[in-house]
């Protein structure tokens, strides 16, 4: 079971990395979207490595392919909009998107990519597939809960800076996710 929180915590990171952005650049961002948040990130982590494990390797891998370039894209594109918007404020204080669930669904997809391969190799490993997945899903959730509360503070120390920077986090996930997947896939 160690291996597997090992593993929950190393998929949980780009959720981390993704929450904090938004608790630095979403208006209003507070603890009900921390949750919001948290919990989307944590059912789509529970969620994939049990489509990966039902899915089988073959299957799985043309997916995880399209899949890299689909979170660079996803991750690249809100990375610059959060850029964009905040060297466009009009100045009066408005911040990145709101958290919408069209939003919050593309985010998790992009963050759980990872999660679908780590279900495949599942397959092959002496593990609880069910109980792996709860343990992914609710680290998930409390690091992005944790993770977005944490963003909101330091939105709230840096302002511009900060969304800027959350931006470019986004980006630089999305780059590191695509060439992981050159160096390695």
């Amino acid at each position: 079971m160690v291996s597997v929180f090992l593993i929950a915590v190393s998929l949980a990171m780009d959720a981390l990395a993704v929450s904090v952005s938004s608790g630095i650049s979403v208006p209003g961002f507070g603890r009900r979207q921390a949750l919001r948040m948290g919990l989307w990130f944590g059912t789509f982590q529970f969620a994939m490595p049990l489509f990966g494990w039902f899915l089988g390797s073959g299957i799985a891998e043309r997916m995880e392919r399209a899949g890299h370039v689909l979170a660079f894209a996803i991750l690249a594109l809100i990375g610059g909009r959060m850029i964009y918007g905040a060297l466009h404020a009009d100045g009066d204080g408005a911040r990145g998107a709101d958290l919408t669930a069209p939003r919050l669904a593309l985010l998790a997809v992009a963050t759980s990519i990872d999660a679908l391969a780590a279900g495949v190799s599942m397959a092959f490993m002496d593990v609880n597939i069910l109980l792996s997945a709860v343990i992914i899903g609710v680290v998930a959730f409390l690091l992005s809960v944790l993770g977005g509360l944490a963003g909101r503070k330091l939105g709230g120390l840096f302002q511009k800076r900060a969304e800027i920077a959350g931006g470019l986090v986004l980006i630089a996930l999305g780059v590191k996710i695509l060439v992981e997947y050159r160096i390695y896939g």
